[in-house]
């Protein structure tokens, strides 16, 4: 069995860079990423690593819903400037790219969907909580700045819910870092006590007459951004990769 090494580019870089007092100083980024990655591959010791970054093509969730991570605090100009060269310094030590199209999520899930089904198995770098909604055995989901797997069980007791209810989940109470809306007035208790009773989205939706009135008022008013945030959420597995597993053989095996 293989094991790939899938490390979330931006959601690493962006997350060092941030220790530093001032958003300008890139000094000795290149060291300390090159530190990290060499951190993730003595403790993982995969077979396969990559870098997974995003690009800057309109992501299709941008299309869906204009307000999407409407907002977030751009890239410091100086850190955007230097990924290229970041990019160069990590091949220079066996650590290759795959460059998205757009967001470095969808490729990220893509590429791990398609190892699960080869029976190898993938190992996500990465903070952003998304990822927990692949589901599949082979697939784990690292945190390394605190050192410890983000798993599937942890996220079910912290929401309340089961993972096959996750996407229904933020359906409803949304996700505010990345502005997805949900049903306004539906927050993470109100969601999790209705798939509790209600098992899903569309069985809520089916039933508002068993429902509270008010909050029977709040699903019917808040239905299309309920269909919207549910698109919204979901990690695309299909995207299309022109990678060769052999470009990603760690280090250690070349």
């Amino acid at each position: 069995m293989n094991t790939f090494l899938i490390i979330d580019g931006l959601n690493l870089v962006r997350r060092i860079h941030a220790a530093q007092p001032n958003e300008n100083d890139i000094n000795g980024l290149d060291i300390r990423i090159g530190s990290a990655c060499n951190k993730l591959l003595k403790y993982h010791q995969p077979t396969h690593v990559a870098i997974v970054w995003d690009g800057n093509a309109p992501s299709w969730r941008k299309s869906l819903y204009d307000d999407y991570k409407k907002g977030r605090k751009p890239m410091p100009e100086a850190l955007a400037n230097t990924l290229p060269a970041l990019q160069v310094y990590l091949s220079e030590r066996n650590i290759n790219s795959i460059n998205a199209e757009s967001e470095a999520d969808d490729v990220i899930a893509t590429l791990a969907t398609k190892l699960v089904k080869n029976q190898d198995k993938a190992i996500i770098v990465s903070t952003d909580k998304g990822f927990t909604q692949l589901t599949h055995p082979n697939i784990e989901r690292w945190d390394h700045f605190n050192k410890t797997y983000i798993t599937i069980e942890q996220r079910e007791q912290g929401l309340g819910i089961e993972r096959s209810q996750f996407i229904d989940y933020l359906a409803l109470a949304g996700d505010s870092g990345n502005k997805i809306p949900g049903v306004p007035g539906i927050g993470p208790k109100s969601a999790s006590e209705l798939l509790k009773i209600f098992r899903s989205l569309s069985n809520i939706y089916a039933s508002l007459d068993q429902v509270g009135a008010k909050q029977a008022k709040k699903l019917e008013i808040g239905k299309q951004m309920a269909k919207i945030s549910y698109k919204l959420v979901q990690l695309k597995t299909d995207i299309a990769l022109e990678a060769n597993l052999n470009q990603f053989r760690s280090p250690e095996l070349k």
